[in-house]
């Protein structure tokens, strides 16, 4: 159900304070993954400053010349992925591994130093809440879906969406429905709206921006992972004729060799597994072969 809101066109997302007791986090946080699929975190501990020097690092590096930008590996502007999708959006890929040595390539240093901070940060963030979902959803192993992020040959991704300002009247999509094929998202963005997400009824809501926040959505393979109990949502990015919009968005992901599958504790005779089983790399092989808008988990469907 959409909680109120002032506005009731406005989805109001759950909060998970993780300052609280953690019996009731990590309920909070699957009964959130279960019916959206997407909430946000506050009093998340990730050092304010951390965050702000990204940000500004991020708006300094958009704002250099073209030229320069497309000197760096990863950057790209309105071409989104391989299968001609296009968007309202220049951005910078990097991946975020924790052996990853695709940071070096950034000037100047200061950038350098606050991506590798960045992804630090949200990194530990994004284990500490699979942990707790775990921990939720009785899996003995808490680790079972943060060890996949942390080891040393993870597929994470950081992803440096920037939405310039259109002068048009109309509102337009800046970046296709879609959901994310990995475990676990963990997006902040500024003060500007454009999220928007999809519930299952097939509406679209516009979500209030919070800078205070990370909001976190469950990814494809966790989705299988969880045996679909936990719900993979869709959601796109409208543009903004005002201010510019600024995303960072960390893209927690298992090694390419893994196998994903439902865990043996999510599998019942009542609830048999949904999706078979399938490596990361065949995964993501084919998520990105498709258009935005596809459901692309529904090709590993039993």
């Amino acid at each position: 159900m959409v909680m109120a809101s002032a506005n009731p066109a406005v989805l109001e997302l759950p909060s998970v304070d993780l300052s609280a007791e953690r019996w009731a986090v990590s309920e909070q946080i699957v009964k959130a993954s279960q019916e959206y699929g997407f909430f946000k975190v506050v009093k998340h501990g990730v050092p304010e400053h951390i965050i702000t020097t990204m940000e500004e690092e991020a708006f300094a590096f958009f704002a250099k010349p073209v030229a320069q930008k497309h000197a760096v590996a990863g950057y790209g502007s309105n071409t989104i992925g391989l299968s001609g999708d296009v968007g309202c959006l220049d951005y910078l890929l990097l991946n975020a591994s924790p052996s990853s040595s695709s940071f070096s390539q950034l000037t100047p240093p200061s950038f350098r130093c606050s991506v590798s901070e960045y992804v630090g940060a949200v990194r530990e963030l994004a284990c500490e809440i699979l942990e707790l979902m775990a921990e939720g959803l009785g899996v003995p192993d808490t680790m079972a879906f943060s060890n996949l992020l942390r080891h040393h040959e993870s597929d994470s991704l950081l992803r440096l969406n920037h939405y310039p300002p259109l002068l048009l009247k109309d509102i337009n999509v800046a970046f296709g429905e879609h959901s994310d094929p990995q475990i676990l998202s963990l997006l902040r963005s500024n003060d500007v709206a454009g999220l928007q997400i999809s519930l299952p009824n097939g509406l679209w809501f516009p979500v209030s921006p919070d800078p205070s926040a990370f909001f976190v959505n469950v990814g494809d393979a966790l989705q299988v992972m969880t045996n679909g109990r936990f719900v993979s949502v869709r959601h796109r990015a409208m543009t903004n004729s005002h201010k510019s919009r600024m995303s960072m968005a960390f893209f927690g992901a298992p090694p390419l060799n893994a196998c994903i599958a439902a865990l043996p504790e999510m599998v019942t005779a009542q609830r048999p597994s949904l999706y078979r089983p399938f490596t990361w790399a065949e995964y993501k092989q084919a998520a990105y072969s498709l258009r935005l808008g596809d459901h692309r988990i529904n090709h590993f469907r039993m």
